[in-house]
C-alpha cells in the first residue's frame, strides 16, 4: 500500500489558492443572475463590474512599477500598442459582454459550462492558424468534452423554455471564442510585461471600452439602479474578479500553469453547486453527466500539456 503524498506548507498553499481562486471566479455568473433580479441591463453591469475592479488592479500596478521590477522594462512600440488595444478588447470587453448577455438566456450553470470549453478552442485555433499538430490525446480530449457539452443539452429545460436559448449559447460560445484569443495572444505580453502590469493595462483598455459603450447606449446613466445592484456589482468586483485573478497568479507562479489548470477545473462544479444553493437551479443526471466528461476532457488536455512541457 502506497503511502498518501505528502505536501510542504508552500506547496499547499498554492494548492488552496489556486481552489478557492477558481472558486471565487465561478461565483461571477451568481452575482450577474442575482443583479439580474432587479431590472440592471447587462451593458451596466459590465461597467459597474468594470469601474469597481479597476482601481484595485492600478493600485497594485502602480505598487509592482514602484518596486521597479525587470518586467517594467519593456518599451512597447506601436505595434505592441495596438496588439495590447486588440487583446484588451477580446478578453475583458467582448468576452466580458457576452458572458454576461448570454446569462440572459442561459442559467448560471449551463453558461459556465460552455465557458470552460476554452482549452479547447486554444488548442483548435493554433492548430489551424499556427499550423501546430493536434496529438490524438487532444484531439479525444476535444471530442470527450463537446460529447459533454451534447449531453449537457439534451436535458436542458432551458432549450423548451427560453424563446432565445439558442442566441444565450451563441452569445457564451463567443465568449469563450474571445477569450481563447485573449489567451493565444497574451502568451507573448506575459513573460515580458509580467501579470500585474499586463492586466492592469488590458483592464484599463477594457474599461474605457466599456464606459465609452455605456455613454453611447445610455449616456452613463449608472446612478438609478436599486442599491443591491451596487452591492452584487461590487462583490462581484471584489470576490469574483480582483481577489482571485491575484490568488490563481500567485498559484501559478508557484506550482506551474498545468498543474493549476487541472485544479481550477473545480470551477464549473462550484458554479453547479452555487446555483443549485442560491438561485434554485436544477441539474439533471445526463447533465452531470456531461458536467463530467466536459471537464475530464479539459483536464485530460491539461494534464497532457503538462506532460509534453516536462523535460
Amino acid at each position: 500500500m502506497h503511502p498518501l503524498p505528502r505536501y510542504s506548507s508552500p506547496i499547499l498553499g498554492a494548492i488552496l489558492l489556486v481552489f478557492f481562486g477558481a472558486i471565487a471566479y465561478s461565483s461571477k455568473a451568481i452575482f450577474v443572475k442575482l443583479a439580474y433580479r432587479y431590472g440592471v441591463d447587462s451593458v451596466s453591469l459590465v461597467a459597474l463590474r468594470m469601474a469597481f475592479s479597476l482601481p484595485f488592479f492600478l493600485a497594485v500596478a502602480s505598487y509592482s512599477r514602484w518596486q521597479k521590477q525587470a518586467a517594467d522594462t519593456f518599451r512597447p512600440k506601436r505595434r505592441h500598442w495596438l496588439e495590447l488595444i486588440v487583446l484588451g478588447l477580446l478578453g475583458y470587453y467582448v468576452a466580458s459582454l457576452c458572458d454576461f448577455m448570454s446569462l440572459q438566456y442561459l442559467s448560471a450553470s449551463l453558461g459556465r459550462l460552455i465557458l470552460f470549453i476554452y482549452p479547447t478552442l486554444v488548442l483548435l485555433l493554433t492548430a489551424v492558424f499556427l499550423k501546430r499538430k493536434v496529438s490524438r490525446v487532444e484531439a479525444a480530449a476535444v471530442i470527450i468534452s463537446y460529447i459533454g457539452i451534447i449531453l449537457a443539452f439534451s436535458q436542458s429545460v432551458e432549450i423548451r423554455q427560453v424563446p432565445d436559448f439558442w442566441m444565450g449559447v451563441l452569445f457564451s460560445f463567443t465568449s469563450a471564442l474571445t477569450f481563447a484569443l485573449y489567451l493565444i495572444g497574451s502568451g507573448e505580453y506575459l513573460p515580458r510585461m509580467g501579470t500585474l502590469r499586463y492586466n492592469s493595462l488590458t483592464m484599463s483598455i477594457a474599461c474605457a471600452a466599456i464606459l465609452l459603450h455605456h455613454g453611447i447606449q445610455y449616456r452613463w446613466a449608472l446612478f438609478h439602479f436599486p442599491m443591491p445592484v451596487y452591492g452584487y456589482a461590487l462583490g462581484m468586483a471584489l470576490v469574483a474578479t480582483v481577489l482571485p485573478s491575484f490568488m490563481v497568479a500567485e498559484g501559478i507562479r508557484r506550482l506551474g500553469a498545468g498543474t493549476a489548470a487541472i485544479i481550477s477545473s473545480v470551477g464549473p462544479i462550484s458554479t453547479i453547486l452555487l446555483a443549485s444553493l442560491i438561485l434554485g437551479e436544477t441539474f439533471g443526471g445526463w447533465q452531470w453527466l456531461g458536467a463530467v466528461l466536459v471537464i475530464g476532457g479539459v483536464l485530460l488536455l491539461s494534464w497532457w500539456k503538462q506532460r509534453r512541457s516536462m523535460p
